[in-house]
């Protein structure tokens, strides 16, 4: 008797072990948030099965009965009977873009400008750094100097070497925080000249991919994740900036440690101009409207599974075409642009690319015939795997861009965008 409940205990041991360790990795993957259309219930795609009970409704029906923009707390429970979590639904109306894939030029000023380098200055009395003495730091942004603002290299190099030595009350910005240093110019040994120990710049431009055009913000966006200094890694926070049209002319093909990339030329055909540079992409105010073409429903995140999409992109010209992929959903929803894990296999696709290639950024990526995400990144050692983000996630901000209400952050870069 004593071996049976012996027995039977740590079997119940492995069981509730077996049971709590679910709930935890369950629990890591659900989403704070959910959005339903009105004639869908919430249903979580999970390795054990997690039934949505809704606290604040009756029934289950009266979803369906709900209004567009309630939201209400959803209790989850194991197997319809454990509860572990909540989470919060919210009812909208089905979503419809104009899914575009086209290559599109950018050209972007920064909001003062960005150092990108500090280096030592050689003078008489040997070598001093100023702009490091006073405290400046890569990737910090120089608004002003002694007042006058400051919008671009020449700005600051003509205040710099006028200076007669005389000391000089920098305005910089570090994040979302800003100061006031006192920066001293030296003469450079070998021209004569005042420096202050910095390198920075006030433009950038590039070429990637349209993602969609929603109609109802008449906000294009593209990319898929923010434009980047080359030499910082830091998103530019953008004073202006303006997407243009483009055309692929030609192929570096990826390989593996050897990302690729797609050159094209830009038209200077103006589309829209930027108004938010963020995590997600970028995105801008239409100027013209678009040639309309069919509208495709966007997916709900839920909605996404691991299996067979389609890539929409243009590697040639300027028009797309779409190419076999795999998706699977990285589960990480702490992170704000890597929510799918793309494989391109496609045969056709990596014959022209290699598979995924810098330029690709921000292609849509289609399943079922509806909007899932779109590119952003390519992995450095397998060329034929990259990451992309929720059509959704980029939806929302267009839509807070297109209304003017955002959130931290992305409201600051609207500001200064505007």
């Amino acid at each position: 008797m004593k071996k049976t409940v012996k027995i039977v205990f740590a079997f119940l041991l492995i069981v509730c072990s077996y049971i709590f360790t679910s709930i935890y990795i369950i629990s890591d993957d659900i989403e704070r948030n959910y959005r339903l259309s009105r004639d869908q219930r919430l249903e979580i795609d999970s390795f054990m099965p997690v039934t949505a009970v809704y606290n604040d409704v009756k029934m289950s029906q009266d979803v369906y009965n709900s209004k567009i923009g309630e939201s209400f707390e959803v209790q989850l429970k194991l197997f319809g009977v454990i509860p572990f979590s909540t989470t919060k639904v919210e009812i909208i109306e089905d979503m419809y873009v104009e899914v575009l894939g086209q290559p599109f030029g950018m050209k972007i000023y920064t909001d003062g400008v960005l150092v990108i380098e500090s280096s030592d200055i050689e003078t008489q009395s040997g070598k001093i750094n100023p702009a490091k003495k006073a405290g400046i730091k890569v990737g910090d942004y120089i608004k002003s100097v002694n007042g006058n603002t400051v919008t671009c290299n020449e700005d600051l190099l003509q205040i710099i070497t006028q200076s007669n030595g005389e000391t000089l009350d920098f305005e910089v910005s570090r994040g979302k925080k800003s100061f006031n240093c006192k920066v001293t110019p030296v003469i450079e040994k070998d021209t004569g000249l005042y420096r202050a120990g910095i390198w920075v710049r006030d433009s950038s431009a590039g070429v990637g991919t349209l993602s969609f055009y929603d109609p109802s913000s008449n906000i294009v966006c593209g990319l898929g994740h923010g434009i980047c200094d080359s030499d910082t890694g830091t998103i530019l926070e953008i004073e202006s900036g303006e997407i243009v049209k483009a055309e692929i002319i030609s192929v570096v093909k990826g390989a593996s440690g050897s990302p690729g990339a797609l050159k094209g030329k830009l038209t200077f055909d103006s589309l829209a101009d930027i108004s938010l540079n963020c995590d997600s992409g970028v995105y801008g105010t239409l100027k013209k409207q678009t040639e309309q073409q069919e509208l495709t429903q966007i997916a709900l995140k839920q909605e996404v599974y691991d299996g067979n999409a389609q890539i929409f992109c243009t590697v040639n010209g300027n028009t797309p075409k779409l190419y076999d992929c795999k998706i699977k959903r990285t589960g990480d929803r702490n992170s704000k642009t890597q929510n799918l894990i793309v494989t391109v296999t496609d045969k056709e696709l990596i014959d022209i690319t290699g598979g995924i290639v810098q330029g690709m950024s921000g292609s849509p990526i289609l399943q079922d015939g509806k909007l899932v995400g779109a590119l952003t990144h390519v992995l450095v050692d397998d060329s034929k795997t990259g990451y992309g983000i929720y059509a959704e996630n980029m939806l929302s901000t267009a839509q807070s861009v297109g209304t003017g209400v955002l959130d931290g952050s992305q409201d600051k870069e609207l500001k200064k965008a505007s």
